[in-house]
Formats: C-alpha cells, structure tokens, sequence
C-alpha cells in the first residue's frame, strides 16, 4: 500500500474551513473541507468518505493544493478545440470583409457566410462551415449591421472638404454684416416618402455603421425640412421631387 502524499505544512484545518466558508466556488469549497478533515488528523479515507469520492481523487486535490495552494483546487478551465484559422488567415479574412466584394470578380455584392467560407477554401485550402466561419467573425468583433444608403456617385473627399470649411466660411459671412446683424444656423435635410429598396444586412465590426450603393430610383414623394435649435424654430415642405427647383423652394 502507498504512503499517503504529506500536505504542506503552511496551512491547517482551521484556514481550510474559513476558506471553504469564503468561496463561491462549490467544488473548491468541498476540496477544501475534504482535506481539512485530513489536517484534523484523520485518515484519508474518512476525507474521501466526506466528499463521496474515491481514495485516488482525495490523493489528487493534495498533489493540487500542495503546487498551487487554495487555487489549485478550482476546476481549470478546458482550452477547447484548437483554432481552425491561423492569425495570418484570420488577418486575410478581416481584410476581406473590410474590403468587401467586387460584383465583378465574386458576383456578390455583400459577404455571406457560404462566400467567405468558399474563398477561404480557394485562397487557404481550409474548409469551414458557415457557422464556423460565423464564429471566426464574431470572435473578431464583426456583426451582421444594416447598411446606411449612399449614392452610387457620392464624392466623400468632397463632403470632408465642405465640413472643414464651415467654420472658416461662417466666419467670412459673420464678417460681412454689421454689429447688431444675428445670424441665423439651420440644419437641412430632405426625407423620401414611398416604397424604397432595402439594403440587406452584412459583416461588419461592431460599433460601426457599413456603406453600400443603392438603386435610388423610386417613385415618391420627398419632405424637405431644417431645423435652427438656437431659436427653436423649424420649417418643411413637402415636394413631388428632389431638386435644384423644390431645394430652392424650399
């Protein structure tokens, strides 16, 4: 018969027990008052009887609690499969659906699963199912989020160039009047009333809001509105169409 493995002797029955009586951890705290009762000079199998397990188990939590002390009586965590893309493929993948689809090339115009997972296969030589590749995407912070409408022709270097010039075009209108002239800031914008297209949902990393051309052409009726919020005051018209004429109207 072997000899039973000595517990350290920087601990007794007493610490086991105010231990046990702290944690929120049910199987630490049967461990713990399992080997407090061997501290309490009785036999191991009286230990094991305790905590209805076997001689071997209770011979195990002593070679835990001797390397690692209290802590090594808490359940270790599984690490689980090992990953199925390296960090060079999941670097290419996030590239990929940053960069979005060419119609031309890959005859989508939004990333599924089912096309990631058949480009992974082509560029890596890895199969994944779509959940799988799902999964990788979530892991690296990417969500299916609803696109925001953007004109096919739309100039963004344009529309940062009119941002920045604001205050330094105020600035010159302000200059132009006399004292005692306000000025007046209102807020612009034009709403479309009738049937639109839906853009639908894509990857994309949470916290963001993706772009994706789409079909403006549809028959409705458009609400021009602007708001000034330091006075409180707002104004709309409601036009047959978006133009030149009906903004001027407006």
């Amino acid at each position: 018969m072997r000899t039973g493995v000595p517990l350290r002797k920087d601990f007794d029955g007493a610490q086991l027990r105010g231990l046990a009586h702290q944690s929120r951890d049910g199987a630490q705290n049967r461990r713990l008052l399992a080997l407090a009762v061997i501290y309490d000079g009785h036999r191991r199998s009286d230990a094991a009887r305790f905590a209805g397990v076997g001689l071997q188990i209770v011979r195990d939590w002593v070679l835990r609690f001797n390397a690692a002390g209290p802590e090594g009586l808490k359940d270790r965590k599984a690490s689980g499969p090992p990953r199925k893309l390296s960090e060079e493929q999941r670097a290419a993948l996030a590239a990929m659906v940053e960069s979005g689809p060419d119609p031309a090339i890959h005859g989508v115009v939004r990333w599924r699963r089912c096309d990631l997972a058949t480009w992974l296969k082509e560029r890596f030589g890895v199969s994944l199912a779509e959940t799988t590749v799902g999964r990788e995407l979530r892991r690296m912070g990417y969500a299916k989020l609803s696109a925001r409408p953007r004109h096919y022709a739309q100039d963004e270097a344009a529309l940062a160039a009119f941002k920045k010039k604001f205050p330094e075009r105020l600035r010159e209108i302000r200059a132009t009047l006399g004292d005692g002239v306000e000025v007046e800031v209102w807020w612009q914008d034009e709403a479309r009333v009738g049937q639109k297209n839906k853009i639908t949902r894509r990857w994309a990393k949470r916290g963001t809001r993706p772009a994706a051309p789409k079909d403006q052409r549809t028959t409705s009726a458009s609400i021009f509105g602007a708001i000034c919020p330091n006075k409180a005051k707002a104004a709309a018209l409601v036009m047959p169409h978006a133009n030149t004429n009906a903004l001027n109207a407006h």
